[in-house]
Parts: C-alpha cells; structure tokens; sequence
C-alpha cells in the first residue's frame, strides 16, 4: 500500500525546508535531545559543547546542535508548560520519523534520547533545595494525554488509581494521567539524584497551591501530593512540563527522562538563595553523565 502524504495543513514545512515552530531540518538533529524550559538556558547548556554546529530561533523555541568529546547533542528550550511540549514533542518526533520529502512516515523508525533539565518545587521535607531529583514516573493534573490514545501499563495504572483515591482530584475539574520515564536513561541518574513521582501541573500559581489574592478550588493539594505513596514511590516534586513529555514520549517511542533542580522546598516554604548555580550544577554534573549513556 502506498503511504498517505501528510497534508500541508497538518505537518506545515517551511520554504527553508524546516519543520514550523522549531525551525529546524531533520539533518540539523541529535539523537540525544536535552529540553529546557527557558530559552536563555540553552546558551547555559551548550556553553559546556566542545563545538556547536547549529543554532535556530523561532519564537520561544531555541536550539543548539553541537558536540561533547563523540556524543551529538541537541538543547532545546520549549517554554512553559505542556501545551509547549505538545509542539516540541511532536516536532521532534516529526524530524526524526517523517520525510519531508514526501511528507510519509518512514518505516525504519528513530527513537530519540529526550532529557528534561529544569527547575521543580519539592513537596518532601527531606528534599531539600539546590538538590536533584531524576522523575521515576509523571502524573499529570493538566489534560494533555487525554487528546491522545494513550494506554498504561500495569505500574502505572495500579499507581494512578492509588492517586485518585488518595487525593480526591479525579472528577470535574481534574482527571489525572500518568507515565512513566525511561528507566534504562534513569539507572544511570542514581548517584546524587533523589527519584520519584513527579506530579506536572497547567500553571504556576493556583494549579500548584499558591495563594496570592485569587482563591483557590484546592487548598490542601500540597498535604495531599505530599503524602501520597504507592508501590515505593512518593510524590517528590511538581513542576509544568514532564508528564507530557513522559506521556507524548513513550506513545512515539522515544527514551524519556526529566531531571530537576529543586529551586523551592515547599513544606518549609524555603527558595534556594542562588537558584542559577544549582541549574548550572545540575546541568554540568548531568551533561558528565549524558555524554556517556
């Protein structure tokens, strides 16, 4: 049967021979991705390349492809929050698996090393800030898997029903996903990194129990995350954006991790005092890894 070309309207190619948002052509990617949220932090990951072979910008979406010793690495900023990733994840998936030639979806497909580097909020008290946490599994609060057919495993789905029951979430407003991370990119995150669940949220203020002057629909979300546990796993950290990286990820085949620095301890209600030397820590301390894996 001879493959469908994907209309225009649909995987939209620029006159450059680019994919849209990201602005890049398939040739100009790595096989082993790092996303940041902030696009000022790609310049602060590829500072770290022995050489950059290219730079794009298009909008928030900034990206550098270079070399560490053998290992090719692409840093990509997404800006906040899973509607980003929703972009990125499938752009990035669009450059390695369809032919813009033909606008098909190969046959051979690539899979692609995605690492998360960002920042998070711990919900434990024993997480302290300046510290890591590598994400075992991501529950979202958001609603983005839920466009798209995606089915758990076993773990996930014994964990998610755990959580709904827990927390009370489920129902009018919120309808908890779940997913979990590569576990072959996270065994080599042991050493120094604290593992978990971690739990993304649709914003920054009241989806994440803030109170400035608007009220909130759930004021006891931080006891509930916090002590929340199943099958060894605990909620350590929340944050906006790696559930839906975990969940896109593992539904097109790809190797997911997010690793984060804790900038905030929000059981003591604690803010790290230079928040930009522990991303750098992080970013320095896991590029050491990453170029081996």
């Amino acid at each position: 049967m001879t493959p469908i070309p994907i209309g225009e309207s649909e995987l939209i190619i620029t006159p450059n021979n680019t994919i849209y948002h990201l602005d890049l052509h398939p040739d100009q990617l790595a096989d082993t991705i790092i996303t940041v949220g902030d696009p000022d932090r790609v310049g602060a990951v590829s500072k770290y390349f022995d050489h950059i072979e290219h730079r794009a910008q298009h909008r928030e979406f900034v990206t550098h492809t270079g070399t560490i010793g053998a290992k090719r690495i692409s840093v990509v900023s997404t800006g906040i929050g899973p509607d980003n990733i929703d972009i990125v994840l499938n752009e990035l998936d669009a450059l390695a698996n369809i032919d813009f030639s033909t606008r098909t979806i190969r046959e051979e497909k690539r899979s692609l090393q995605i690492i998360r580097l960002g920042t998070s909020g711990s919900l434990q008290a024993d997480i302290p800030v300046d510290s890591f946490v590598a994400s075992s599994f991501a529950i979202g609060l958001d609603n983005l898997l839920h466009y798209y057919q995606y089915s758990n495993n076993p773990e996930e789905s014994f964990i998610l029903s755990a959580f709904r029951e827990h927390t009370a979430l489920n129902g009018k407003a919120i309808v908890p996903y779940i997913a979990e991370g590569a576990i072959n990119l996270r065994n080599h995150f042991s050493d120094q990194y604290h593992t978990g669940i971690t739990v993304t949220c649709p914003g920054f203020y009241g989806p994440q129990g803030r109170v400035l002057r608007g009220p909130i629909a759930f004021p006891n979300l931080i006891d509930a995350l916090g002590t929340f546990s199943s099958r060894g796993e605990r909620i350590t950290n929340f944050e906006m954006e790696t559930s839906a990286i975990y969940g896109l990820g593992n539904l097109l085949g790809h190797h997911c991790l997010s690793i984060s620095a804790i900038v905030a301890n929000r059981v003591h209600k604690t803010f790290s005092a230079d928040g930009a030397a522990a991303v750098d820590h992080m970013i320095r301390q896991s590029l050491a890894i990453i170029e081996k894996i």
